[in-house]
């Protein structure tokens, strides 16, 4: 791309090597047993809130956020900004829904969601609906982490061919394989809290140094074209981008902490009053997500398009190399190797998250429920331990092999796919009426038709829906979610009629409520 930047190289490289060496050394911090599953995949649930507070965010505000949702701006304006709205609503669902979840999880021993839907619903099958789901939309969001470092890499002036240009990224899975086989949940645990201080130093320098660079915010709106401003005025048999934005906020906001990495995150905290502050508290986080927001406009205005390291950039990594283009341009070296470093260990945080996650997915529902159903507690962690490092293999040979784009492309399906598991889990939380075999079916036409209108609408989130003349763009998710959910809701009196055996329940109304003693 471009000549090297020493300075920024140097420093971005002692603050991995710090957070490689927090990674380690957290194998110590708050010592648990680690052949134990719960220890080593949940922390031995034993995060105040604090740490729950880091880790969440670490968790949900990844690399991938802080490149893409500018990038988003500086391609395609105001759209960008759904995502402020979407980190707003979702936090009242945590508080209502997901410290209810934690009760029964502690309660019982659960793990995953896996866990809860099996002992819910006494459905292995529907389980295992919800546990593939968890890993397939994981594992394209683990790729993308890497991404993140692929760009920071590059922006360092890191290039080359071949080996050569993929042996920085080789070396970062390696620390990252490394950390998380021998620390579980700890590693990114205490690695987040350098991560989020690093990030708000980054955001918090940028919003105030760029916008006097650029002669203040009025300067940098005005040199925003005016159609990137605002959303499109929807026409008149249309709702336009007006039900596109606001259902890509709901949709996502419903679909984030169904993600296995976030409810990980969830999960791993001490205590349901962690959780209610938490969901309190981490609102803080959408304040720096708007900042972030904004530099794709401060990008615009500083016309970063025009800049040769933009350039060399763009062709590979395309609109997501904005951020870094302008950090270059707006900073001395030294800083910018700090905010290259919080961006690629905000990728590092999640990607460990992500992988703990998926790995205690395949253990517990998967392995423990069809292969070997009496494993000892050992046997369990190890194996958990061993396909984690399996899931980051694989979201490496997909970022090495495989086009960037369809890595983009994959998550958005994502999103589409983890939001059918919402009747099962969200719903499940507070009512067994549903019958588990429609809840199985409603998946299964919900997953089906969200991904072929995906593929129809080539693989963008958004649907435009035809009814009487009118045309309802909105996000796929949404729309599917609510066809998964009428249909659970027809078949249950059906299915109930039609006499099939009870399954049972292996939860009690009291254990939603109560801290487990």
């Amino acid at each position: 791309m471009h000549d090297v930047n020493w300075v920024a190289l140097t420093i971005f490289v002692v603050l991995f090597v710090l957070v490689s060496w927090l990674g380690f050394a957290a194998a110590h911090w708050r010592k648990g047993d680690l052949d134990l599953l719960h220890e080593w995949g949940l922390g031995g649930r034993r995060f105040g809130t604090l740490i729950t507070w880091f880790l969440v965010g670490g968790d949900v505000y990844t690399a991938y956020t802080f490149i893409a949702v500018p990038a988003l701006a500086f391609g395609a304006g105001a759209v960008a900004f759904f995502a402020v709205p979407y980190t707003i609503l979702i936090y009242p669902l945590v508080f209502l829904v997901f410290r209810r979840l934690w009760y029964v999880c502690s309660k019982h021993g659960y793990i995953t969601a896996g866990d809860f839907v099996r002992g819910r619903f006494g459905n292995r099958w529907l389980s295992l609906a919800v546990t593939v789901t968890g890993i397939v939309a994981t594992m394209p969001y683990i790729a993308l982490q890497l991404v993140g470092i692929q760009v920071v890499i590059g922006a360092l002036g890191i290039g080359g061919s071949g080996f050569a240009a993929d042996l920085p990224l080789l070396l970062a899975f390696v620390v990252l394989a490394a950390f998380t086989y021998s620390s579980g949940l700890r590693a990114p645990a205490s690695i987040a809290i350098v991560k989020d201080i690093l990030i708000y130093i980054t955001a918090l320098a940028a919003v105030i140094v760029i916008p006097v660079e650029l002669g203040g915010f009025h300067k940098i709106f005005a040199a925003v074209p005016a159609q990137k401003l605002i959303l499109a005025v929807p026409g008149p048999h249309s709702t336009g981008s007006y039900s596109a934005y606001a259902t890509l906020a709901l949709g996502s906001a419903l679909a984030l902490f169904l993600y296995p990495h976030s409810l990980t995150g969830i999960l791993s905290a001490s205590s349901g009053h962690a959780i209610r502050r938490n969901a309190a508290m981490l609102p803080g986080y959408t304040f720096m997500l708007g900042l972030l927001a904004l530099f794709g406009f401060f990008a615009i205005a500083a016309g970063v398009d025009k800049l040769p390291e933009y350039a060399a950039g763009f062709k590979q990594f395309h609109n997501n190399f904005a951020v870094p283009a302008l950090l270059l341009h707006s900073f001395p070296s030294w800083f910018v190797g700090i905010a290259f470093a919080a961006i690629g260990i905000g990728a590092l945080v999640p990607a460990a998250i992500m992988s703990i996650a998926a790995a205690n997915l395949y253990t517990r529902n998967i392995h423990r429920e069809f292969i070997n159903k009496n494993p000892t507690a050992k046997q369990e962690a190890q194996m958990a331990k061993t396909v984690s490092l399996v899931v980051k293999v694989g979201a490496l040979v997909f970022i090495l092999f495989v086009p960037t784009e369809y890595a983009i492309q994959l998550q958005l399906l994502g999103g589409i796919w983890i939001i059918q598991t919402l009747p099962s889990v969200m719903l499940g939380v507070y009512t067994r009426w549903f019958d588990s075999w429609a809840l199985l079916v409603g998946w299964a036409v919900g997953t089906v038709a969200g991904t072929a209108m995906a593929v129809a609408a080539k693989l963008t989130p958004t649907f435009a829906l035809h009814v009487g003349g009118y045309t309802f763009p909105g996000y796929t998710a949404m729309y599917t979610v609510i066809l998964n959910l009428a249909i659970a809701v027809a078949l249950t009196p059906l299915f109930k009629a039609m006499g099939g055996a009870a399954r049972a329940d292996a939860t009690a109304a009291a254990d939603y409520y109560a801290e487990p003693q």
